[in-house]
């Protein structure tokens, strides 16, 4: 792969990371969106660290854009919306476990169903969370 190809396809990535981080600062973000932002922010971070490695120092137009995509992640989502998504999944865990507790006694079928729905929502937050507290531990 020439360096053209590997600048275009780290344009690419990176600019698809900075859509990603823009809609990430929704603090109504759905745990798919959630889940693929992550994974797009660790796969362009190894992208970063295997060019770093192969390549030289005149490809100044590459390890320009390196850079800001690394300060994008750094500052933009590693400083503020990590932490904001990270809040906000513990906060939506609690209201529904609230929400859950709350709901005793006699039960008709509906409500039966929607605790239903409840504990599955709770389920996929709860495995977010813990998805995301690896990358937290990751960055320490």
């Amino acid at each position: 792969m020439s360096s053209d190809e590997i600048f275009k396809m780290f344009k690419i990535e990176s600019e698809k990371l900075c859509g990603f981080i823009t809609n990430a600062s929704d603090p109504n973000l759905e745990i798919s969106a959630i889940v693929e932002t992550y994974y797009n922010v660790m796969n362009v971070s190894s992208m970063i660290s295997m060019l770093r490695q192969q390549l030289n120092p005149n490809q100044h137009q590459l390890l320009d854009e390196i850079g800001k995509t690394e300060l994008m992640i750094l500052e933009k989502f590693n400083s503020d919306i990590h932490p904001k998504i990270l809040e906000n999944l513990k906060n939506s865990i609690q209201e529904t476990i609230s929400v859950l507790q709350s709901n005793s006694g006699e039960k008709p079928p509906e409500q039966i169903e929607d605790e239903s729905h409840l504990f599955d929502e709770l389920r996929k937050k709860m495995s977010t969370k813990e998805f995301v507290e690896q990358y937290d531990k990751g960055l320490q």
